[in-house]
């Protein structure tokens, strides 16, 4: 009889299992909207001869190659899915797709010159799938990455505050620590950062019955808009400084040269190699 009861028990819906999730993240790599940069430019056309430059493309790929996908690459959930979306146009999606061979996850999207916003919206749209309770959405540039346990730990923190996420069709998930980086022909030169609502680190968990994405908010004032669960550990985000940097981060400490145990540990927290770094850059010639 005792059997029996725990088998009924195991049997039923519970409301303590972990509920169904989707993870989607987005990458808006080099793609030519109307808006979304702070840098202005007259015409879509402008803004792809900006955009496909070849020296500013070559710098997008080596970053993404060194940064971006390797963090990626090193989930310890794999479950999740990494819309690329570029141009029509874009000059060298052989490239983009060479890199993208050995992860599963990644889907180019092409879309033709449209409103930044409603362009990454409907990739993400057209992605989730019918079924899971919530849609988590992060979305990354091109130089960033993420914490090797970033998937794995927005589902752990769904399912730790569960009652939270049930009573509210959006709630946001932000990991406050991490590095900024710039990448060389030396290696990693990083800086330990805290910072709130930066998007690397920001993910919006959407109940199934939200039509919304993360990207119908900004994300420094998400927190008009839904309540945020804010994780102060483990580092879990990289920001990356360049030359074509959008954004003004408003960095004034120096970023340090990580030494062979820094950089083993930042490879231990990113799957980012310093090595690799290295080699890349080595191998595209001088830096300015």
């Amino acid at each position: 009889m005792v059997r029996g009861f725990f088998k009924r028990l195991r049997d039923r819906p519970d409301a303590a299992m972990p509920p169904p999730t989707e993870v989607i993240g987005l990458c808006r790599f080099s793609y030519p909207a109307l808006g979304g940069f702070q840098r202005r430019h007259e015409s879509p056309e402008a803004r792809a001869r900006f955009l496909y430059a070849p020296e500013r493309l070559d710098e997008r790929f080596r970053l993404f190659e060194t940064v971006t996908l390797p963090s990626l690459r090193a989930q310890t959930d794999p479950d999740f899915t990494f819309l690329v979306v570029i141009g029509e146009d874009f000059p060298q999606r052989d490239r983009l797709e060479a890199l993208l061979a050995d992860l599963p996850q990644a889907a180019i999207r092409a879309f033709p010159p449209a409103r930044h916003r409603d362009v990454m919206a409907r990739a993400i749209t057209e992605a989730r799938r019918p079924g899971p309770r919530f849609s988590l959405q992060f979305r990354l540039d091109d130089d960033d990455g993420v914490g090797r346990s970033f998937v794995a730990r927005l589902r752990q923190t769904v399912q730790e505050a569960r009652p939270i996420f049930e009573r509210n069709r959006r709630v946001a998930i932000d990991f406050t620590c991490g590095h900024v980086m710039r990448a060389s022909a030396a290696g990693i030169h990083a800086l330990t950062i805290r910072r709130a609502y930066w998007t690397p680190g920001l993910a919006v968990a959407l109940r199934e019955d939200s039509p919304k994405t993360v990207m119908n908010f900004g994300h420094k004032r998400l927190w008009r808009h839904m309540p945020t669960i804010t994780l102060t550990a483990p580092d879990m985000f990289i920001r990356g400084l360049n030359a074509h940097n959008d954004s003004d981060l408003r960095i004034r400490a120096p970023l340090k040269l990580l030494d062979k145990p820094m950089a083993e540990a930042f490879h231990a927290a990113y799957g980012v190699s310093a090595a690799h770094v290295q080699a890349v850059y080595a191998a595209s010639g001088p830096q300015t």
